[in-house]
């Protein structure tokens, strides 16, 4: 590339995306951050921040403070554990904080920083797409100008605010179709193979779609040569084999573990009807996915450039992934044969580029009545949509409003590109074509600041996320952080836990730097979700998918997972657990102090087995944990429970504001249900176990109190739905136990009501021997033990999962799941020197499989220059 164009390509692409920002930019200096209230806050800046302060430290595999404790390497590779660009934006930045010119230990530097890492990616990506369309032979400015209708478009800024990781993939996508080129046309595999292994360390999530474009390229590619003298198809497939392993081995250390955690995580089966075809948004005005920019109608229409075989296979395609945007079949495809998700138009934005870019370059080869055709079938095409939208989807006033502006805006410029395409075929005047390339510009840089505006921050509530909000209550307040900075100056355990999370705010404890309860990622540890879901009916407050949160307010649990603390604001103080005293408070907050903790490190006796408690109640399984240790298997005796006592038969259960029969509440009006009034309590009860499956027949979703306990259900359609609707509810004990709804008719069945007097916390925590000596040190723990009352085990309160290994006395030993998602093992008599270490599942085999395929690629670089050499 001659410098004077490189040049025009890097200062115009610096130039173009600075001005695709303009909106945000404004937002930005009236300390609006660009980034969503939802997602970004909850889990890209906070992310960001965890990965960053824990590289930072040298500590790149486990976290104490990830959730309970968890392989984050593994489990946040869909985030940014293995992102290129954030390890290259997280190396400047450490750079940057090394001389103190930044400060990135709090989320809002995370937020802050979005923009400009955003400015700087789109210019990477609008260089790169230049480059890829230069190589395919289409000249320097209709090449940049197909680029920025790649890059500049809504689903690039979508990406960018909702979930940012996404965005990378706008780099990887031309860089892939370069790459492909390079082997068809020259028999080169170096840029394929580094794209292909790039984007396989980057992210796996979008590897499987760019997989899917990759197959449908190299099709198209077949069926419509580009060129002459391209590779036979024989070649082509064995070069495409031999760079897909290559890249493959290269990508391991990271892709195999990435691969590992997503399989460990559970999300409920998408079980809904998923139509072939359904028009969900109008891609010619409106779309938050992808709008058809105007100069593309007159284009794909303009049939003489159909002559013209790049064209002719980016039109192709493009049709192709316009089918596919309309389908939520395919949508489902793209997303792993889920819930459809409409993440791939970035696809159709790059083929639609281009196809303006070759259209463009081509234009002086057709006739003006060619033109003419195109505006007039584009017109009908237009007209057509503004009918069937204005007649089959009901539109808000003020959407109705900003749709007419928008209408009104494509119209002018519709009518514009055709004047000006109708004087450049008839002068064929070059200034001509650089006028219409220019607006084809403006439209992308002036079209994506107007869905930023309203598509992205009025609409997708981008406007509460404010230098105010991130120090509010609703986020991280000062007095927050002030009172949990009280309770760790005071705690001398670093491993202890603060039950404490702003509301919906599950990584409240990443945020405000504290040990919690609670963690929202897309991909968790299954065998934690299972112990909430399933094993211990943990209430979290708000049913949801991908999230934990909260110890439902029980003693038991608090003591056996090092949770020393409980913090909520005073209006709840209620639902304080059993044995819980006040620490410490302030204006709003107040902060409970467990008087029966548990050690971290635990030994005993009594083991029972998970298929003994299968038809047991919560309640005793959280009593066997406690006199005991619960494994999945077990060989040998199993010791007996005593059982506890279901109490609701002997209970009176009446309906109030509601009628309550054979299983079915109607509730007539708001906070109306049914009253359980107990027939007696024992003297010692403290607690009461509440427990029956719940489910709006209609399926709405609804609210449920019992007492001084709120939580919240899904609607029966929602993607976030768990699909379990058993539930058990912890109340102190009282006279009446009230569960209240809203007006609705439900199915409530299955009703339980246990009497909790906590006599065997009290014995645990007497007869509980000091936590023997250990140290942690990031991914490694070592206890010194010596077993001299013969103790048949040891439990642990850290979470199960693969990649954890053990060495007693030197000989590797099993570990096993024990209370229902931790660690516990076998005990040798005396002396027992313990020591476990963790990395990512299959890490070392997988760098083993990355060292191979570097090497294999270093060979392949030198096999190739020797040839080059030879000729």
């Amino acid at each position: 590339m001659k410098k004077r164009r490189l040049w025009f390509f890097i200062i115009g692409s610096l130039l173009v995306s600075a001005a695709t920002h303009f909106f945000f930019y404004q937002q930005w200096l009236d300390k609006h951050w660009m980034i969503g209230p939802n997602d970004g806050l909850s889990q890209i800046a906070t992310f960001k921040k965890f990965i960053y302060e824990n590289y930072k430290s040298g500590n790149f595999f486990y976290a104490w403070d990830f959730g309970l404790g968890g392989g984050f390497y593994s489990q946040l590779a869909y985030y940014f554990s293995t992102s290129l660009v954030f390890l290259v934006s997280g190396a400047v930045i450490f750079i940057l904080d090394s001389f103190q010119w930044v400060d990135p230990s709090n989320v809002e530097f995370w937020a802050q920083s979005n923009l400009f890492i955003s400015i700087l990616r789109l210019s990477l990506i609008l260089f790169i797409t230049s480059y890829t369309f230069r190589y395919m032979k289409i000249q320097a400015f209709p090449a940049f100008t197909g680029a920025v209708i790649y890059g500049c478009s809504v689903m690039y800024m979508r990406h960018v605010v909702y979930w940012e990781f996404f965005a990378d993939a706008f780099i990887w996508l031309p860089l892939v179709v370069l790459g492909l080129e390079k082997l068809i046309r020259e028999g080169k595999q170096g840029w394929l193979i580094f794209t292909m292994s790039a984007m396989l360390i980057s992210n796996f999530y979008f590897s499987y779609i760019q997989l899917v474009f990759l197959i449908l390229y190299v099709l198209g590619r077949w069926i419509i040569p580009l060129t002459d003298n391209e590779l036979s198809r024989i070649k082509q497939f064995k070069l495409l084999v031999s760079s897909g392993l290559i890249s493959f081995c290269i990508s391991a250390v990271s892709f195999i573990p990435a691969v590992y955690g997503f399989f460990n995580n559970y999300r409920p089966p998408y079980d809904r009807e998923i139509p072939l075809f359904d028009f969900i948004d109008n891609i010619l005005f409106a779309s938050p996915y992808i709008v058809l920019p105007p100069v593309f109608m007159l284009l794909i229409f303009s049939f003489p450039l159909y002559r013209n075989r790049l064209f002719r296979f980016f039109a192709v395609f493009s049709f192709v992934l316009l089918i596919f945007h309309l389908s939520p079949l395919a949508a489902s495809a793209f997303n792993g044969f889920s819930a459809p998700q409409y993440r791939f138009e970035y696809l159709l934005s790059f083929t639609i580029g281009g196809c303006v870019a070759i259209g463009l370059q081509q234009l002086n080869k057709i006739a003006v009545r060619f033109i003419c055709v195109a505006s007039f079938i584009s017109l009908c095409i237009y007209l057509l949509s503004i009918d069937y939208f204005d007649f089959n989807i009901k539109i808000p006033k003020r959407a109705a409003t900003e749709f007419s502006a928008v209408m009104i805006t494509v119209f002018a410029l519709f009518i514009i590109f055709i004047i000006l395409m109708v004087l450049h075929v008839y002068f064929q005047k070059k200034i001509l074509l650089v006028i219409i390339q220019s607006f084809v510009i403006l439209w992308s840089i002036v079209s994506v600041n107007t869905a930023a505006k309203y598509g992205i921050t009025d609409n997708g509530g981008l406007e509460k996320v404010t230098y105010n909000y991130l120090r509010s209550d609703q986020y991280n307040s000062a007095e927050q952080r002030n009172l949990i900075e009280q309770v760790k100056k005071q705690e001398p355990d670093p491993l202890s836990r603060i039950d404490w999370m702003a509301p919906t705010r599950n990584n409240t404890p990443i945020v405000q730097n504290f040990n919690g309860t609670s963690l929202y990622s897309s991909i968790i540890n299954k065998t934690l979700l299972w112990f909430y879901w399933r094993d211990l009916k943990i209430d979290t407050g708000r049913e949801t998918v991908s999230r934990y949160g909260t110890l439902g307010n029980r003693a038991n649990l608090h003591a056996l997972l090092q949770t020393t603390y409980w913090m909520r604001k005073k209006s709840q103080e209620a639902n304080v657990p059993y044995g819980f005293t006040k620490f410490a408070n302030s204006k709003q907050y107040v902060v409970y102090k467990n008087d029966f903790s548990l050690p971290f490190i635990r030994t005993g006796k009594h083991i029972y087995s998970e298929e003994q408690l299968q038809s047991a109640s919560v309640l005793e399984r959280e009593h066997a944990m406690l006199s005991g240790v619960v494994f999945a298997e077990t060989a040998g005796q199993k010791l007996p429970l005593p059982k506890e006592k279901n109490v609701i038969k002997h209970a009176r259960i009446q309906g109030v504001g509601a009628n309550y029969k054979k299983n079915q509440l109607l509730v007539a009006h708001d906070k109306g249900g049914i009253d359980i009034i107990p027939e007696s309590v024992q003297k010692n009860t403290k607690d009461f176990y509440v427990g029956f499956s719940i489910k709006n027949v209609n399926g709405d979703k609804f609210a449920l109190k019992v007492n001084n306990y709120r939580t919240t259900r899904k609607a029966a359609h929602s993607i976030y739905k768990t699909n379990i609707n058993d539930l058990v509810i912890r109340v102190p004990a009282d006279d009446i136990i009230s569960i209240r709804l809203p007006k609705g008719e439900y199915e409530l069945k299955n009703l339980s009501l246990y009497e909790e007097d906590y006599k065997e916390l009290h014995e645990a925590v007497k007869s509980a021997a000091p936590s023997p000596s250990f140290t942690w040190e990031k991914n490694k723990l070592t206890i010194d033990y010596n077993n001299q009352t013969s103790e048949k085990w040891m439990a642990l309160p850290i979470p199960y999962e693969k990649g954890w290994k053990l060495w007693i006395n030197g000989k590797e030993q099993a570990i096993e799941k024990a209370n229902y998602a931790f660690i516990g093992f076998k005990l040798h008599n005396g002396k027992n020197h313990i020591k476990m270490v963790y990395h990512p599942p299959y890490f070392f085999p997988a760098l083993t499989l990355t060292i191979i395929g570097i090497f294999a690629w270093v060979l392949l670089h030198l096999r190739s220059k020797r040839k080059k050499a030879g000729r």
